[in-house]
């Protein structure tokens, strides 16, 4: 694809070279627009040398060509990272008074912006206003994250972080990739968890995670498609194997759904599939913790006091339950593949702890990702790397959750 990445006046700007550097590698062609202010945080030198493109500043060049309109006609997604509250404004408005604003205008490509700015400028009533705005015009708008921001101020407003931005625009397009082959998967079982656990406290509030489930359910709809007998143990799923994720797809009638809770429902389903399972792959977000007892009645603050106290015990770790089951009763054969949200966001860092991850767990496969306050969880798009047994990556994916459900179950038919 033609991508064009435009750059405002943000300190975040140091951060838009990954998310270049992220389309290039995924082997898109990229054009970087960059504003004067987005040149004093970062330099065209740097930009260039990773777009492997010229950078495009000025209105007034390429003047024969008509570069102010040529950009954005051939281009296939425009992505703005940083989009400072002063840059959304103007596009809210519609003005053009530099390229990157003619760029846009001229173009009926899909536009995904990344806001990066102060708390306060964010939770500000225009900024609000605009963003609504481009909202209601189609625009797609990926974070702001809640962290650290510049200086010692932390908040809502900090960029989201480049693999997130990418995975999210790419998910807008859908990448053209080589299609999985129809029935390369037929004749293998395959059980997939999916959703989050809760464990209740009362019968009223349990203790969760925010995981939707739309992951899990990619991956059950991406094995059917392919061939493959599923079962999709659904714990508390927010997406149903008919709703927007698969719509319209007939894989979906052969697909088996059971429905759990809690983290012990979980592991007493999933343990009973995986004794005829080829393949398990524990996309699910499974609860560490469960209260020590549950109350029959719905706990009263007027009761309780200011503070209430909770004795938490550790559930079963399923995962490692399930490659020493394998181990035990000799099912050699079988593929176990689990999944790490880390909210790590240091890219080596996140790779030690899933590589720890691992070598605890014992599984063939981890599908790793970041998640946060605004990535990962309920998201309609992904970026993962998956590692083997050894630790070593021999796969990454990004964009939408169904591209990332192919690569992953690529591994199975290879």
């Amino acid at each position: 694809m033609n991508i064009v990445v435009g750059i405002t006046g943000g300190i975040a700007a140091y951060k838009a070279v990954n998310v270049v550097r992220a389309f290039v590698l995924a082997g898109h062609s990229v054009q970087v627009v960059a504003t004067d202010a987005a040149l004093r945080f970062v330099g065209k030198p740097t930009l260039e040398a990773i777009s492997r493109n010229p950078v495009h500043t000025d209105l007034y060049e390429g003047v024969a060509e008509v570069r102010h309109v040529a950009i954005g006609q051939a281009a296939d997604l425009i992505v703005v990272a940083p989009a400072t509250a002063n840059f959304i404004a103007q596009l809210a408005g519609g003005f053009a008074a530099d390229l990157l604003g003619n760029t846009i205008l001229a173009s009926a490509a899909p536009l995904v912006i990344a806001p990066a700015m102060h708390t306060e400028m964010w939770q500000n009533a225009a900024t609000v206003a605009n963003v609504a705005t481009l909202r209601s015009r189609g625009i797609h708008i990926v974070g702001p994250a809640v962290g650290q921001l510049t200086g010692a101020d932390s908040g809502a407003g900090r960029m989201s972080e480049p693999d997130e931005i990418v995975a999210a625009a790419l998910a807008v397009v859908e990448p053209a990739t080589v299609e999985p082959a129809a029935g390369d998967l037929v004749g293998r079982r395959i059980v997939v968890t999916a959703g989050g656990t809760r464990e209740p406290l009362d019968p009223v509030r349990f203790i969760g995670n925010r995981s939707s489930g739309k992951q899990g359910v990619a991956l059950a709809l991406a094995a059917a498609a392919r061939g493959a007998e599923v079962t999709l143990i659904g714990a508390n799923l927010e997406v149903e194997v008919s709703d927007g994720t698969g719509a319209g797809d007939t894989s979906a009638q052969s697909i088996v759904v059971q429905r759990v809770g809690t983290s012990l429902e979980l592991s007493d389903a999933v343990t009973a599939a995986a004794l005829k399972a080829d393949v398990v792959i524990m996309a699910a977000a499974v609860a560490d913790y469960r209260p020590e007892s549950v109350a029959e009645a719905k706990i009263k603050k007027e009761t309780q006091g200011d503070i209430l106290q909770l004795t938490l015990v550790k559930n079963p770790d399923i995962l490692h339950d399930l490659s020493a089951a394998r181990s035990a009763s000799n099912r050699a054969g079988q593929t176990i593949i689990g999944f790490a949200a880390e909210t790590e966001t240091d890219p080596e860092a996140l790779l030690a702890l899933g590589r720890a991850k691992i070598a605890r767990k014992g599984c063939d496969y981890l599908v790793l990702n970041s998640v946060g306050w605004t990535t990962g969880f309920a998201t309609d798009g992904n970026a993962v790397k998956i590692l083997d047994s050894a630790g070593d990556i021999v796969g990454e994916a990004s964009g939408s959750k169904k591209t990332v459900a192919d690569r992953i179950l690529d591994l199975l038919a290879r």
